[in-house]
């Protein structure tokens, strides 16, 4: 694919090398840019369970050229079947295939998906310095001067902050940006063998505690639980998290309850607090922009927080492409992202906010196909 490159910006700094922040990467270097990524984690691991591929972020990975990596090593779906909590099918979600060759809807383990963006850094040439992050950041006529927090210092004419939901960047930076906002919910993990059977990505509904399974490999799923979250003293160790979720899903029937009865304490369980914010603009200063969950962070109601983040890489990387100077590339980024994220952001937080209160999963479906349909628009 033929793509102009970026005139306005030589050399570039990605700080956080996750899903957005690769993403950054690709798309810059593609495009001419000499960039860098610097991440906190020595070991540039993730942790985590599967991720739900929607057919929006599945297209977004096909700008990257990583859509057939994915559809080797994760698993491809072609609906989501909605149920009542005890098993009782109700409603098949409309998932249509929005492009032509690319998938309705998919799963892959999340630690999978990072090492094949890795491969791409890597294919690119892209240096990745680990067990780093910036400590000062100053705007100047031509970019932005640079400390690490190793005492070393650099100059860049970008610099991207897609360092998580607790962004440093975002702190040194933009003080009138505040942390994201608990929304009341939890959510539980669980990674596990795929239950017999098991075709399509599914959601249970009409309990207090929904839940849904995605496919992530031939032979394996992760399922997922949202709760009422409830402030503890400590976090609970494996013995508790093994439990407890065996209790929440007591009264489930359908592949849920089969996950209950077949779920060990060898299988990799996980549970964190919910919160959601879209940042208010300006997303950027000087030659500093934000992207990802330091700027536009959601809840995994739709499954989009992977997708909104690749695409925020993209788009920032089409919008300095085709704008004379940075600043003008920045605000085409900022006013092209910033509906749609909002979009996700406040779906996902009512989905939430209708789960807590225990509505009709009939008014939940409603708002999830209205999203989804909206997520199929080109970005």
């Amino acid at each position: 694919m033929d793509r102009e490159n970026i005139s306005s910006v030589e050399k570039a700094l990605i700080v956080g090398g996750g899903i957005g922040g690769m993403a950054a990467a690709i798309a810059l270097a593609e495009r001419g840019v000499r960039v860098e990524i610097v991440d906190l984690d020595p070991d540039w691991r993730v942790y985590g369970a599967g991720i739900t591929i929607t057919g929006p972020t599945l297209r977004a990975y096909r700008r990257l050229g990583l859509l057939e990596a994915i559809k080797a090593q994760g698993a491809i779906t072609t609906k989501t079947r909605l149920f009542r909590y005890d098993g009782t099918h109700l409603h098949d979600l409309d998932e249509p295939v929005i492009e032509e060759g690319l998938p309705a809807t998919g799963g892959i383990m999340r630690p999978v998906l990072h090492r094949i963006m890795q491969g791409k850094v890597r294919e690119l040439a892209i240096p990745v310095r680990l067990g780093l992050t910036v400590e000062t950041l100053q705007n100047d006529d031509t970019g932005v001067a640079v400390v690490f927090s190793d005492g070393s210092s650099g100059h860049y004419n970008l610099v991207v902050g897609s360092d998580s939901v607790a962004s440093h960047v975002r702190d040194l930076a933009f003080p009138h940006m505040a942390p994201a906002v608990p929304t009341g919910q939890g959510c539980w993990r669980i990674s596990i063998a795929k239950p017999p059977g098991l075709e399509y990505g599914e959601f249970y509904l009409g309990h207090a505690n929904p839940c849904g399974i995605t496919a992530c490999a031939p032979d394996s799923v992760y399922m997922w639980m949202l709760t009422a979250h409830e402030e503890r003293e400590r976090f609970m160790d494996e013995e508790e998290l093994f439990t407890e979720l065996k209790r929440l899903l007591a009264d489930f029937g359908g592949n849920a309850g089969w996950i209950r009865d077949t779920m060990t304490r060898q299988d990799w369980i996980n549970y964190r607090p919910l919160a959601a914010v879209l940042q208010p603009a300006p997303w950027y200063q000087g030659r500093i922009v934000l992207l990802g969950d330091a700027v536009h962070a959601t809840t995994p109601h739709l499954a989009s927080g992977a997708g909104m983040a690749v695409e925020s890489g993209i788009v920032l990387a089409e919008e300095l492409a085709r704008a004379d100077d940075v600043e003008a590339g920045l605000l085409a980024y900022q006013q092209r992202r910033l509906p749609r994220c909002k979009d996700v952001i406040d779906s996902s937080v009512a989905v939430g906010r209708l789960q807590l209160a225990h509505g009709d999963p009939r008014e939940h479906a409603h708002i999830l196909e209205g999203a989804l349909s909206r997520l199929n628009q080109p970005f």
